[in-house]
């Protein structure tokens, strides 16, 4: 089964623009997601996609493979789907470019378990600890069966009771596996979904067009930066054990 890792990126981000290439203690944000993603990964079959010529010429100059995308992708996933055309594989497993401090090991697990599920769409969750990131707007929440089947993922503290506290929660960690086939037909839509375009969570498509996720359990590593004020966070992981993330 032949398998690539594609990393999508654009500059043009509403809450934080030209992110992959801040600079995080000497690399950048796109350097720093690559690395660790070769870490459990041939770097030969990764893959930054993205639509931005500066991004691009960044990565060519750091040894980073690149597919140019189109800019009218309506999410990461569609530019996974479309650069899915370019480069053939079975299964494209998708990890964010804004996860600089993304632990490897988890796309190990990935790996691990793939051959028993094949065709499946999977996609990474963890406990939450804390309640601010149980309300954080910017931390889609996951609620699953004991089959582990996505049921749904909001924006939205979920599960929650009447008083809304942490109870037990869970949110999504940002690598997943597609098989072609069933990206394509992701790919293939010319808007999104309701639900997704309401929550701004692109999974969600998926269960609209009536395809299962199933959900794995991985590390609480991830810190996604989706603004500004997620920064300083990262900076002081990279702080705390900076030979961990060399």
């Amino acid at each position: 089964m032949k398998i690539v890792l594609v990393i999508p990126v654009r500059f043009q981000s509403s809450r934080l623009p030209g992110k992959p290439l801040i600079d995080l203690m000497g690399k950048t944000m796109i350097q720093r997601t690559f690395g660790q993603c070769a870490k459990a990964f041939d770097r030969r079959d990764i893959f930054v996609a993205t639509d931005d010529e500066r991004i691009a010429s960044h990565c060519r100059e750091h040894g980073m493979n690149v597919i140019m995308t189109s800019a009218s992708c309506l999410t990461g996933t569609d530019r996974v789907a479309e650069a899915s055309r370019a480069v053939e594989a079975d299964y494209y497993i998708n990890v964010q470019g804004d996860e600089p401090v993304f632990n490897p090991k988890d796309i190990s697990k990935i790996l691990e378990i793939l051959p028993k599920f094949p065709g499946e769409i999977l996609n990474g969750y963890c406990p939450i600890k804390e309640e601010g990131l149980f309300l954080s707007r910017n931390i889609p929440k996951v609620a699953f069966g004991k089959d582990g089947q996505l049921l749904y993922m909001s924006r939205a503290p979920i599960p929650a009771s009447g008083k809304v506290g942490l109870l037990n929660a869970w949110r999504q960690v940002c690598v997943y596996a597609f098989p072609k086939e069933v990206l394509l037909r992701f790919g293939g839509a010319s808007a999104k979904t309701p639900l997704e375009r309401i929550e701004d969570i692109e999974i969600l498509r998926f269960l609209e067009m009536g395809v299962r996720v199933r959900m794995i359990e991985l590390s609480t590593d991830s810190i996604s930066v989706d603004e500004p004020q997620d920064v300083p966070k990262v900076l002081a992981r990279l702080k705390q054990d900076p030979t961990r993330y060399e």
